[in-house]
């Protein structure tokens, strides 16, 4: 067999050429037949043995294509190591294939340890606290100085040169870097303050105006947040400007368990008066105003009688108004209102007159921080409010409507109407 060999090799030394091509055949087929059994055999069966563990079913794991690029190394080894066996090439064609087998090698590892920390951040954010501290940003960062790395290292393997060489031309591109990276270096400062600070986290409501942006916060990465607005719609903005711009952040209302209600009543000011005896026996049915009334008019009379003959015109006493038992009857509704937060502020109280009427303000939080819950219990308390107004003479302030106008029109057409009759 051995002196079979011999004499073939000994027959294609008469045809250079066609032994050249002869061995390319043999090492690109090498090549192949080495991609063939690391897919086909080796990788499978490393498979195999990993649906027996926890790890197997991982989707994740699957998805993540880190060992099939580690494969792809094998066959640029076997075309990098066996070149140089090739008989009648020139030197500078196997330097050639010899440097871009290298470099394809280390762009295959570069690929092969970004997919590893993607995987790595797909895991970390399984766990049930991910979202506090994400850590995609600074996974976005490492890739790119392996990625940095990488191409300096392509670039010098390649050229057939030292990578120091390279390195030591980067002092003077410097400032051009540091101009083309700007973005990605602002973003990275920011992340790191994002982080440290906990401004933000995966899941707060947050509100920026300025550019347009009001729901959920879905993603952190290196230089975009993306914010899911209520409409659905999704806004992205740059990493920088939550440190630049102005963030409401909803965190601290719904770790609180309360939402605020600041909403006012406008009343007109000229349904404003004092009540009468008959008026007071009226509210003394409601059950939340009754103690109140006996003390009102307990304190009221103590006050008046201390007045002496000056107390006698009733310009000079104390006497009970009906936007005050109102404010009174309010706040024991909200006080006894079972989807409002006892522990927390409340309270009634009047703003500054305006040409729109008197705001009667409600200042409460909710026991709940659902958006629906909130509105819910908001409506029905407004809706109470409105209803029982005129219980206490009071009249809610509204600005004249098209249907309002006709009816002072069709009133002063009969009025005149009425006074043309009664001359004739």
């Amino acid at each position: 067999m051995e002196s079979q060999y011999n004499d073939v090799i000994n027959w294609l030394e008469h045809y250079p050429q066609l032994y050249t091509l002869i061995a390319l055949c043999v090492l690109i087929l090498g090549a192949w037949i080495a991609n063939w059994v690391v897919k086909r055999i080796l990788i499978r069966g490393l498979v195999h043995l990993l649906r027996n563990t926890s790890a197997g079913h991982d989707r994740a794991l699957h998805d993540s294509k880190v060992i099939s690029r580690l494969a792809n190394i094998v066959p640029a080894l076997v075309l990098s190591l066996g070149i140089g066996v090739v008989p009648g090439l020139p030197e500078t064609l196997v330097t050639i294939v010899r440097n871009v087998c290298g470099a394809f090698i280390i762009l295959t590892v570069a690929l092969a340890i970004t997919h590893t920390l993607t995987l790595v951040n797909t895991l970390y954010e399984r766990r049930p606290k991910a979202h506090l501290k994400p850590i995609k940003g600074y996974i976005q960062i490492i890739n790119i100085i392996i990625y940095a790395i990488a191409t300096i290292l392509i670039i010098a393997t390649l050229i057939d040169r030292s990578p120091l060489i390279l390195l030591s031309g980067l002092g003077a591109m410097a400032a051009v870097l540091m101009l083309i990276f700007q973005d990605t270096l602002l973003s990275l400062v920011a992340s790191v303050q994002i982080s440290s600070n906990d401004i933000v986290r995966v899941g707060d409501w947050i509100e920026m105006p300025a550019l347009n942006a009001d729901g959920d916060v879905i993603d952190i990465a290196l230089h975009t947040v993306k914010v899911q607005n209520w409409d659905k719609t999704i806004t992205t903005i740059p990493t920088k400007r939550l440190i630049s711009d102005p963030v409401k952040n909803w965190r601290g209302m719904q770790e609180s368990g309360g939402r605020r209600i600041k909403r006012s009543l406008m009343l007109d000011q000229q349904s404003v008066h004092f009540l009468s005896d008959e008026q007071c026996q009226h509210l003394h049915r409601f059950r939340l105003l009754d103690e109140y009334l006996k003390e009102k008019q307990s304190e009221i009379d103590d006050w008046n009688r201390e007045l002496a003959e000056s107390g006698k015109e009733p310009v000079n006493t104390r006497r009970i108004t009906n936007l005050g038992t109102f404010r009174a009857y309010v706040e024991r509704y909200l006080r006894s209102h079972p989807g409002i937060h006892q522990e927390m502020t409340l309270m009634v109280r009047q703003l500054a007159p305006t040409p729109e009427g008197l705001p009667l303000e409600l200042y409460c939080f909710t026991n709940t921080v659902a958006w629906v819950g909130y509105e819910g219990i908001q409506g029905d308390i407004f809706d109470h409010l409105l209803a029982i107004l005129p219980e206490f003479g009071l009249r809610v302030y509204q600005q004249p409507s098209g249907q309002d106008m006709r009816e002072f029109g069709s009133a002063n057409q009969s009025q005149q109407q009425a006074g043309v009759s009664s001359l004739g």
